[in-house]
Parts: structure tokens; sequence; C-alpha cells
């Protein structure tokens, strides 16, 4: 679903994103570990878009999306929860959801199955989303990226801040999600144990490189808990 090949990307002077490479396949779940700072979110942001490549390639579906807008690879299938939720406080959940739809016609409908995958949401529809729990305005930023029925979910770090209880129900979520077998997941993560979890493959990074990777079958074996370790 998504191919990433030898990709790099500066900020000034600084090398940031060293030859990196990448792939994710449909029904499986990548998941991207790696310390504060060693250029996780740089990728997720050139992957969308929000950062522009020195060279290599991004191909998205069969297509080259490299220089693609965001907003092309969003309506392209490429949904994105970023780091922090960056939900509209100030808009409804409904209002948010609908946010999720921008780039279809004005009557299409929030589809229902995102109030089965997050009930909480059915109950807070008129609530303003800066209301809600931290856990609570997370599945709403998921929900929000899954509106638009992507073929590739992208996720930067779900957990970050989140309680224990949710936590569970979100990987239950993205589980269920790659289970279903009509889209790809790319999971970038800080915590260890659930990413080990959900993965079918990993990718580990270090000062912008990848320098692990393998089956998520094999974290253990591999010592990639050390290797991510603070």
């Amino acid at each position: 679903m998504l191919d990433v090949q030898h990709i790099n990307q500066y900020y000034g002077g600084s090398h940031i994103l060293r030859d990196v490479s990448l792939q994710t396949q449909v029904g499986k779940v990548t998941v991207l570990l790696g310390r504060n700072g060693v250029g996780k979110t740089t990728l997720l942001k050139s992957l969308m878009g929000l950062v522009p490549i020195r060279n290599g390639s991004i191909v998205f579906n069969g297509q080259d999306i490299s220089k693609a807008t965001p907003y092309e690879r969003a309506r392209a299938g490429i949904g994105f929860v970023p780091q922090g939720r960056e939900i509209f406080a100030r808009l409804t959940v409904q209002e948010n959801l609908a946010m999720g739809l921008a780039h279809k016609p004005a009557s299409t409908p929030v589809p229902p199955e995102l109030f089965e995958l997050f009930p909480v949401l059915k109950q807070m529809l008129h609530r303003r989303g800066g209301d809600l729990s931290g856990g609570q305005q997370q599945q709403l930023a998921i929900a929000r990226a899954l509106a638009a029925g992507p073929k590739l979910l992208v996720l930067d770090e779900p957990t970050e801040g989140i309680q224990p209880s949710i936590i569970k129900d979100i990987g239950r979520v993205i589980r269920m999600l790659a289970d279903r077998g009509d889209m790809a997941i790319l999971l970038c993560e800080q915590y260890y144990d659930f990413a080990q979890e959900l993965a079918d493959d990993y990718l580990v990074m270090e000062r912008g490189e990848v320098i692990a990777r393998g089956p998520g079958s094999e974290m253990e074996a591999k010592g990639v808990r050390q290797l991510v370790a603070i």
C-alpha cells in the first residue's frame, strides 16, 4: 500500500532523515519505534506532505505522491492522526467528525461504524472537543481520520498521555481495523509493550535512519526493547 524508498530530509543544514525506506501492507500493522528526537514525527510529516523531502520516492497505492500536497494525499486515501491529537477544541464532536469528510459531498453522513468502534463519541456528539478528556479526544482524532474511509491509517504516538483503559480500547480498534483486511496501518509509538502487542512488522529509527526491521514476532528475540529504551 505504501512504498517509501531512500528519502532524505533536511532542516537547514541538519540531515534529519537519512536514506529511509519502509513499506506497509494491507491487513498489517507496521510499527515505527525509536527514542525521542530520532526523526519519527518528521518521517510521518514527510509522508503526509507537511514537510518536503529532498530526494527519494513515496509511492502510495501504486501512485507516486512524493510531490503531492497534504490534501491530495488525504483524498488519495491516507488518514493521519497527529501527535497531540489536534482536534478542534471549539467545535463539537459531530463537527470534528464532519471535518474528516471535508472533501466529500456536503450530504455525506458520518459513518455509523465510528460509533461502534468508539461508543463514547455517540454519547458526546454535541459536546465541544475541548471538553473531552485526553483519551476521549484521542478516540475522536482517530475517528475523524477514519471518517473518509482511508486505505492507510498513520498514527503518531496515540497512547501519549492516555489512561490505561483507553489505551486498551485503542489497541483493540487498531487490531480490528487491520484484521478487517482493507487497510494498512503505520503506528509510530513510544510505549514498547503496546507496540509489540500490535506489530506485524517493525522498524527502529536512530539518528534519522532505520537501524533495525523485521517481523513483530521477532521483536523480543532481536532485543528491540533495549534499542528503544530511554
